[in-house]
Formats: structure tokens, C-alpha cells, sequence
């Protein structure tokens, strides 16, 4: 059975959050211009994607989840998390939430970090635990899992 890939929850997420935003806007505190402020996460998780993309390229080993890693990538945005991607992911979807201007679409990002951290980190660290073990228990004690 293949398995549903991050991207595809982003995808759901971001239409999920736009069509609650459409069916029941809740009431946000935040104003228009000051809402232009969510350009900054947008843009910070679409950088720290691409970066993690970019080493994981570098190193030479598999971005997909629920396959097994050929290196464990420690430097770079991986310095900061240990899965920057997913953390992109979520500032992206924090942007968006912000951009739209209603409260119903926070509960997207809500969810989608449940769905990274359950679903994907949770298999991704026993993984990377039973391949890399005393290396990746060390990289574990001093990088944060989000930041």
C-alpha cells in the first residue's frame, strides 16, 4: 500500500483551512496590514525546506519518509531542528492561517503538527535510532525535535 506523503497533507491542510476560513470565519484579532506579517513564516518554511532538500541531496540520502537514511545529516538547518522540513511545512501553514483572517483555520495547523508528529517523526526517530544509534542518540541530546 503506498503511503500518504507530507506534501499531500500540506496540500489538504492549506484547503481545509481555506474552506473553514470561507464556511466559518471566526473572528481573528489581527487587522489587514499587520496580517502582511505572515509573509515572514511563509517565506521562513519554504527556505528551511528547500535547505533540507538541498543537504539531504548533498549527503546523498532519501528525503522520504519511511525510508531508511544512508547518512544522518546533522549540519546545515539540521543544527537547528531535527526536521526542518516539517517545521517549514508548519510556518508555512501558519502564514497561510495568518493571511486569511479568520481563527477556524488554526485548527489546520493544529492538526497538521499532530498528523508530523505522531504519524511521521514519531516512525522517523525510531528509524533513524535503530540505523544511526549511539550517533543519532547524541544528535538527539542537543537538537531540539521543532526548535
Amino acid at each position: 500500500m503506498k503511503k500518504i506523503l507530507p506534501p499531500t497533507y500540506l496540500l489538504a491542510t492549506i484547503v481545509i483551512m481555506t474552506v473553514l476560513h470561507f464556511l466559518l470565519p471566526l473572528r481573528n484579532p489581527i487587522s489587514f496590514p499587520w496580517r502582511l506579517l505572515a509573509l515572514a513564516p511563509l517565506a521562513a518554511g519554504i527556505i528551511l525546506n528547500l535547505l533540507a532538500d538541498r543537504a539531504f541531496r548533498i549527503h546523498g540520502t532519501s528525503v522520504k519518509p519511511f525510508e531508511r537514511s544512508s547518512t544522518l545529516v546533522t549540519a546545515g538547518v539540521f543544527r537547528i531542528s531535527r526536521h526542518p522540513m516539517y517545521l517549514g511545512m508548519l510556518l508555512m501553514v501558519t502564514g497561510i492561517a495568518v493571511l486569511l483572517g479568520s481563527a477556524s483555520p488554526w485548527g489546520g495547523v493544529i492538526l497538521l503538527a499532530v498528523v508530523f508528529d505522531r504519524h511521521f517523526i514519531k516512525t522517523e526517530e525510531q528509524m533513524l535510532e535503530e540505523t544511526f544509534g549511539d550517533l543519532f542518540r547524541e544528535y538527539r541530546k542537543h537538537v531540539r525535535k521543532w526548535i
